[in-house]
């Protein structure tokens, strides 16, 4: 999370390219969480973080219970916070991993987004609250992950779809090729704004090396800190885009901000699963940057943004029978060309 000072002299290139609403909303998250604290301790950066998740939450919206539970494994148990809408009957349910780089959030820290896709689609999410770094290396997280994968296919019989957001995108997708040959393999999966170990020299990576809330440093800093002693390098539990096989994979869709060094690691995805015959779809999302979910109460980009992200959380909850067609702005299909044109149904 750490950033760009929010000194307006200080903005360069993205002065005119993000709307003064999200101006304001960078600003905000500055002053909670301001650029030097990557220096502090981990334990006050978790902190003074957790005192920002509180000051952006926006409550639950009406109807939706909750309860939280334990994952147990063999070595310690995984909290879990599970969302229902009072009264109505699910059609399917979100296994949920939340951002912070690895290293900061909780069930807390999301809890009104994992609210608010229950409420927005009629679905359980199931959010998980894995082991972070560096008090916990990989593959820990990644296990978390897919323990909590296992337990909801194990204990229930609703279709699963797999959600996360930066650093739980990462989780998400990893936990999608370690378990497409499951039988009860997600039947889709919503990466929002993804790390997924691509290529940095590719374009948004260059373009956005200094992008306001998430820089080139920022992604070195995390990636180190989780990283164990001789990481592989083509670890796909690791870095998905590591992979070489992405053939299997449920339905994707990967949601960018422009203004993000990873954007260019969501169209990567996408290009791998269609060369490898599967369905995705790659969105970015015009003027916003890394986070932007957290502006979606003042910043109208970023509130029509996670409108389309829980419309289609909603159309692959509902399977291979819901034909996701791109709007304006999205890239579908083959990476050959005729991207814009084409959708789930065509890939």
């Amino acid at each position: 999370m750490a950033s760009n000072p929010s000194n307006p002299a200080s903005r360069g290139k993205y002065a005119d390219r993000l709307d003064p609403e999200l101006w304001d909303y960078i600003d905000k998250v500055n002053s909670w969480y301001p650029p030097e604290i990557v220096a502090a301790p981990i334990a006050e950066q978790r902190a003074v973080y957790n005192r920002m998740c509180v000051a952006f939450h926006l409550g639950r919206p009406e109807g939706v219970t909750t309860s939280d539970s334990l994952v147990a494994t063999a070595a310690h148990a995984i909290p879990v916070r599970r969302y229902r809408m009072a009264g109505k009957p699910a059609a399917a349910i979100v296994v949920y991993y939340h951002g912070g780089g690895f290293v900061l959030g909780d069930l807390d820290s999301h809890d009104d987004i994992c609210a608010e896709i229950c409420a927005g689609t009629g679905f359980e999410v199931v959010s998980a609250d894995y082991r972070l770094a560096p008090e916990h290396l990989h593959p820990a997280a990644f296990d978390d992950a897919f323990a909590v994968f296992e337990r909801v296919a194990a204990t229930g019989t609703l279709p699963i779809v797999l959600c996360g957001e930066s650093a739980g995108g990462n989780l998400a997708a990893a936990v999608a090729q370690a378990t497409r040959r499951h039988p009860r393999h997600a039947i889709g999966q919503m990466l929002i704004y993804p790390g997924l170990g691509g290529d940095e020299s590719g374009r948004s990576y260059i373009e956005h090396a200094e992008a306001p809330l998430l820089t080139l440093a920022d992604i070195d800093f995390y990636r180190r800190v989780r990283s164990a002693p001789g990481q592989p390098q083509d670890d796909p539990t690791f870095s998905p885009l590591k992979d070489r096989d992405f053939s299997g994979l449920p339905p994707t869709i990967i949601v960018t901000a422009e203004c993000d060094p990873l954007s260019s690691d969501g169209e990567a995805y996408r290009d791998r699963i269609v060369a490898s015959g599967g369905q995705a779809l790659w969105r970015e999302e015009k003027r916003l940057v890394h986070s932007f979910l957290r502006a979606r109460a003042t910043v109208p980009r970023a509130a029509e943004a996670f409108a389309r992200i829980i419309g289609d959380i909603g159309k692959l909850g509902a399977g291979g029978n819901a034909l996701i067609s791109p709007r304006v702005g999205e890239m579908a299909g083959r990476p050959e060309g005729g991207a814009k044109d084409r959708g789930f149904s065509e890939s």
